[in-house]
């Protein structure tokens, strides 16, 4: 019952056995518990705290203090983890269930990202490697309930971003062509794990995923995260909406997100830009992480969702 697979371009490995999404569990998932969507008098984010809570930009950095785009508030983060790293808020609201959680939302906050990497390319152009991270509720690590996300540009690649670059220019090097729309290509003609795709972005869930669930959302145009159009950030805040709904409908409250950016200024010849969406476990009392052994020291994922049955019922939801 189990399938050992390897990622077509960087060769990380996984194991795959949908058997073991039926072990025995305590308890069916609870409800979110009310003193999570509650306790909005001591939350940094909520607006009756925030501009009390979070800092602002030093004036020779952007003097507006704080980036503003609808509900968006973006700031710098206090216990930060790169050269430049801001966190930003998605909306007014504490708690939102995935539902809830609207394209004009993540549309604001990609846009505020995009400013604040603009400040960084004027202020510090070595910090030329742009992250978005994204960690809904507890489970997925988020240390706040009230949505948000995070924006990160450093003076150097991650090491699975710097595979990531090297592997798309090897294969440009060999090929002439890029990875990623050959992978769209391949996956729309093959049919098991295509989502769908809209004028600027394509979804398909990963062959060998490193996380339940896990899709990749691939930009047409884009390399970079600095580089952004409007009709970018459009195009992948609408099927971010879709794939929560996806979600939503398999039990799921908690995710992360993440970006893969190549080096702010460079184009997407040999690269694209692109996000991994994953499912972490449902928010409970004492529920049980899915980050294990083999994951955390082995770098091979332990998977039970099989990707080829998440795309179809993700597939249905993205047509309607």
């Amino acid at each position: 019952h189990v399938e050992f697979r390897e990622d077509p371009l960087t060769g990380r490995r996984s194991r795959l056995n949908a058997r073991r999404a039926g072990r025995i569990k305590p308890r069916p998932p609870a409800p979110v518990p009310p003193e999570v969507v509650g306790a909005r008098d001591s939350c940094p984010f909520c607006p009756r705290n925030i501009d009390q809570a979070v800092t602002k930009f030093e004036p020779g950095f952007y003097g507006g203090g704080r980036i503003r785009r609808g509900e968006c508030c973006l700031f710098p983060n206090m216990y930060p983890l790169a050269a430049h790293h801001a966190a930003a808020t998605l909306c007014n609201e504490h708690f939102l269930d995935l539902d809830q959680i609207s394209a004009r939302m993540v549309g604001d906050s990609l846009a505020a990202a995009r400013e604040f990497l603009g400040l960084v390319r004027r202020h510090d152009p070595d910090a030329r490697y742009p992250m978005f991270h994204w960690n809904h509720l507890s489970p997925s690590a988020a240390s706040i309930v009230h949505p948000h996300v995070q924006v990160l540009a450093d003076l150097r690649p991650t090491s699975y971003q710097e595979t990531l670059l090297a592997a798309g220019r090897d294969y440009h090097r060999r090929t002439r062509r890029q990875f990623w729309m050959d992978l769209v290509d391949e996956e729309r003609r093959r049919g098991e794990r295509y989502i769908g795709e809209n004028g600027a972005v394509a979804a398909v869930a990963s062959f060998s995923p490193q996380g339940n669930r896990e899709v990749q959302i691939i930009f047409r145009r884009a390399a970079n995260l600095a580089d952004l159009e409007d009709s970018d950030i459009a195009g992948f805040a609408g099927a971010i909406t879709r794939l929560l709904a996806a979600y939503k409908q398999a039990g799921v409250n908690s995710f992360n997100l993440s970006s893969f950016s190549a080096p702010m200024g460079e184009g997407p010849e040999h690269y694209a830009l692109h996000a991994k969406l994953i499912s972490r476990p449902v928010l409970q009392p004492f529920y049980r992480n899915d980050t294990g052994i083999l994951e955390r020291l082995h770098h091979e994922a332990d998977i039970d969702v099989m990707p080829e049955a998440f795309a179809a019922a993700a597939r249905r939801l993205w047509e309607e």
